[in-house]
This record gives C-alpha cells, structure tokens and sequence, in this order.
C-alpha cells in the first residue's frame, strides 16, 4: 500500500510512508527486552514525545547542539499535517546516568516515545531505563553497537556507509579493495564494517594495514600501507580515518609513496566535505566517498537558517528525520504507531536527510549519494536513491 503523500507548509520537504514490498529481517535478532506491542497513544490527541539533548554538560559545544536538535524537531512539528507532538525537551549533560534518570522521567511523565539522546552511552543507558515499559528509544547515535532491543539508531552509520561504497566500487569494476585503518575503536569497527560490506558484495578483500593515530603513526606505517596495496593488486584503498584525523595526511602521503589514485581509487569512510576546508587536501582529490543528497541538505540548511538565524549542527537534521517518521505513523491513525513492529514494518520515511528505514535490529537504512571532489569541489557521481528496492514514491 503506498501512504498518501505529506507536504509540508513550504513545500519543502514532503515526510511520506514509503511502501516496500521488502521485508527487512532482522540482521542479530531482536533484544530480549522489546515489547512488540509497545505503548498505545491517542491518535486524537497531542503525542508526548521526549527530546532528549546533552544540554547541562557545561560544553559549550553540546549546549549549541542541544538547541540545534530542538530547533530542528520543532521545525519539523510545524510541517506535521493533522498530526499534533506534545514535544518535552529533558536535559541529559551528555552523562549515561543523567540520560537514564531522566528518560524513566520521561515516560512517567507519559511519554510514548523517546528521541535522542546523542552519545551511545547516553542512549543505551537511556534505553535500559525504560526497555520494560515497552517505550522505544530513536537515538541519534550512529554507532549501531548500542543498537537492539528497545534502541534504534538515526545516525550515520559505517555499516550503511561501507555497503553503499562498496556496492559502487564493485560496480565500477573496482573489486579488490585494500582497507587501511587506525588502531581505536571506532575505526576498527569502521574497518569490520567494510570487510563485511566486501563479504557480502562478492569483492575480494586485497588486504589491510593498520597505524597508530598520531602524526609518527601515520607516517611509519606508509610503506606498509602502499607495499600492501602493490603487493595485493588492489584496485581501490578503503581509509576509515576522517579529516579531523588521519586522513589528511595518509591520504597525501600514500600518493607521494607511489600510489596512483586513477589506478588505485582511494575511498573514504567518512565525510570528504567537513570541514570546507578540506576539500582542498591534495590527496581526496578524485576520491570517493559518500553523503546524503546535497539538494536536500542545502533545503534544510537554509530553511533552518531563515527560522533560526544561524546554520543548524551538522547532525540536526536527524532531529528533524524523528519527527518525521513520529509524525507519519502517528497520521496513519494506529493506536500501536510508535511500536517496535510499527516502527519497523516495511516502509520507509522520507526526510531531511533522503530515504531511510530502520531495521529489526535496530540499525537503519538511509539512501546515500556517491562523491568525488574535483578542483577542490564537491560533485555527485551517483545520486543518492529516492526509493527502497521495491518502494516507490
């Protein structure tokens, strides 16, 4: 069945149920402590849902990205069509124990659902707090680690990331695929998360090399980075490390070590375009990575910045994108719409952001565009999708 379309105010963004004909089955299995059923709300009346932002921390940093989230889920309240949100903003400090006070607050202070909190931790004692009572937590974590039972993740996440990069390289005909990665959590999960994406899409994982994050790091482990690559015949470079990190300098110094990027693609698992800055880096040049649909960000950008008066945080629009899907099982009329079934059946939202879907799992789905740079530009190679395989607008 395809939902009816929901144009907002400016018409600027449309928030629709996608129909699939895909159901997504779970990749792990569902948490012992989701309640199927969930709570059951007043599709007649306000919807209580709970915000919850790192305000309190006593960072500067996380009390702007606490009024960029609310600023965003109001905004997408406004666009809501005969679907009213009672929004209730708690204050999580950015702190795992603050957030699961105040989410058990939250619900009983009956709320039926909860958006946020940011960090994992945070969001999966968050989702601890209030499992039993059936309320399902949208965090906007991407690190799908935390992700299962009553939590699911909005974020960005390298699993996502990885299969649409490596999808396209195959495609491309670059399918023996060499990860390169720094030795910290987070970028050895990015690099599982690739391998994984290799696994599944039939290319050959080339070979790996790993370094220290730090300048010396990087800088010791080069030849073992291109000698591998050589060695391996590796048609393209997987870097998990982002511009804020190792990348930079990996990037440049694995092409002055005779590493040909027409030859031996280099792609990154991180955003190439953040900051502007770094869009002039010698050694992103012609590589690939992948984003969401500029038009659409650049939408929400400058809707954003003509309500507010500054430009929203970088990940203020998944405020935006949990309203948007709230609002539209809500309109559907279920009582059952913010359940874990409901959330998780086979559609999908249009948001701020493009597509997405979340997973029995609790992880998600989000349609990402491919890019290069060129000349110091941005530049889509291959648009992000409008539809689920199966779906349609």
């Amino acid at each position: 069945m395809i939902a009816t379309l929901r144009r907002t105010r400016r018409n600027a963004v449309r928030l629709v149920l996608v129909a699939s004909a895909l159901w997504l089955a779970a990749c792990g299995g569902a948490g012992p402590l989701r309640n199927a059923d969930g709570p059951s709300i007043d599709t007649g009346a306000p919807v209580p849902v709970a915000l919850l932002v790192p305000a309190g921390s006593g960072q500067e940093g996380d009390d702007g990205l606490a009024r960029s989230l609310e600023n965003a889920a109001r905004l997408a309240i406004g666009d809501l069509n005969n679907v009213a949100i009672d929004l209730r903003v708690y204050r999580t400090a950015g702190n795992a124990a603050t957030a699961a006070e105040v989410a058990a607050k939250a619900v009983e202070d009956g709320a039926k659902i909860i958006l946020g909190p940011v960090y994992a931790a945070a969001a999966n004692a968050a989702g601890t707090a209030v499992a039993r009572s059936g309320v399902n937590v949208l965090s906007f974590s991407n690190n799908a680690g935390i992700a299962g039972g009553n939590v699911f993740v909005l974020g960005h996440t390298f699993e996502n990331t990885a299969s649409r990069l490596v999808t396209y390289a195959a495609a491309q005909g670059r399918s023996k695929i060499m990860i390169a990665y720094g030795r910290d959590t987070a970028e050895k999960r990015g690099r599982d998360a690739i391998a994984a994406a290799i696994a599944r899409s039939g290319a050959v994982l080339a070979g790996e090399a790993s370094f220290e994050l730090s300048q010396n790091g990087v800088v010791q482990a080069v030849t073992e980075v291109t000698d591998t690559a050589k060695a391996s015949g590796a048609d393209a470079i997987f870097m998990t490390s982002g511009t804020a990190g190792a990348l930079p300098i990996l990037s440049q110094l694995v092409k002055e070590n005779g590493i040909d990027p027409e030859t031996t693609k280099f792609i990154g698992l991180q955003r190439w375009d953040i900051p502007p800055g770094a869009r002039e880096l010698p050694g992103l040049q012609g590589g690939w990575f992948a984003l969401p649909s500029p038009a659409l960000t650049e939408q929400f950008d400058a809707r954003y910045s003509a309500a507010y008066g500054e430009p929203p945080h970088p990940i203020a629009s998944l405020a935006y994108d949990g309203i948007a899907a709230i609002g539209a099982l809500v309109g559907a009329g279920d009582a059952g719409a913010l359940s874990a079934a409901s959330l998780t059946q086979p559609t999908g939202f249009v948001g701020v952001n493009g597509i997405f879907r979340l997973r029995t799992d609790g992880s998600n789905e989000r349609g990402l565009a491919v890019a290069t740079i060129q000349d110091n530009q941005v530049s889509v190679i291959d648009p992000a999708p409008r539809s689920f395989p199966g779906a349609g607008l």
